[in-house]
């Protein structure tokens, strides 16, 4: 490998992960703010957006000039390519932890109500699988990659328990009708969290093996990684 190229491949990973750790403690900065009605905490994380959508754009730079100047083949292009689309998910999922937290400042600046849903369950496996996540893209470890993957059912089926549980509430107390609405906004934003670390993932499998895994299902995946 030129050494120029792998200079720039290891900075690109570094910065990767720089935005791996924003984007994981934006998230759990949020989540904290709507379970703690925490205003102050959710305005931080909503300010602190700017700065990721900001370390996005000097990746996508990165990677592009890369690609320009070092024209990488085989596995180091796929490299390249594969950070250019995990760079673009983090930033998505940087966005919903602002949305996450703009509903937290809305519940804490709205109407207290008592807390009757139980969102800890489903807040932590969206949490464990953005860290297994962050964790297989810096050990490039396809194993820890399956294992995120196969937890995204687990949240799909908490984000439709949590729906039937809140259209219950609302028909129960009507008048609490916005705090239950932006209660189920944050389990969207939180199922939506789950289906990028699942895209990320399957990235990271094909930066591995070539293989191109989005939509060949669990079970073919599974087969792939343990083959």
């Amino acid at each position: 490998m030129n050494i120029h190229l792998n200079n720039a491949i290891a900075s690109l990973k570094k910065d990767i992960l720089i935005l791996c750790s924003m984007v994981e403690n934006a998230v759990r900065s949020a989540v904290d703010a709507a379970v703690e009605n925490d205003a102050e905490k959710a305005l931080k994380v909503i300010d602190y957006d700017e700065t990721i959508d900001k370390k996005e754009i000097a990746i996508e730079e990165e990677c592009l000039k890369i690609l320009a100047l070092h024209q990488p083949v085989a596995s180091d292009l796929r490299y390249v390519v594969a950070c250019l689309k995990v760079n673009n998910d983090l930033e998505r999922i940087g966005d919903l932890g602002a949305n996450i937290a703009k509903r937290a400042k809305a519940i804490a600046e709205g109407k207290k109500c008592k807390w009757e849903l139980d969102f800890k369950p489903m807040m932590d496996v969206t949490r464990s699988m953005l860290k297994g996540a962050l964790d297989s893209l810096i050990y490039m470890n396809e194993v820890l990659a399956l294992e995120v993957i196969e937890k995204d059912d687990i949240v799909d089926d908490y984000n439709s328990q949590m729906f039937k549980d809140i259209k219950a509430l609302i028909k129960k107390h009507p008048e609490n009708v916005d705090y239950y609405l932006n209660m189920l906004s944050v389990s969207r934003y939180l199922e939506r969290i789950a289906d990028l670390t699942t895209n990320i993932c399957e990235d990271i499998i094909y930066m591995n093996r070539g293989d191109i895994v989005r939509h060949g299902g669990l079970p073919s995946i599974r087969k792939i990684v343990q083959n």
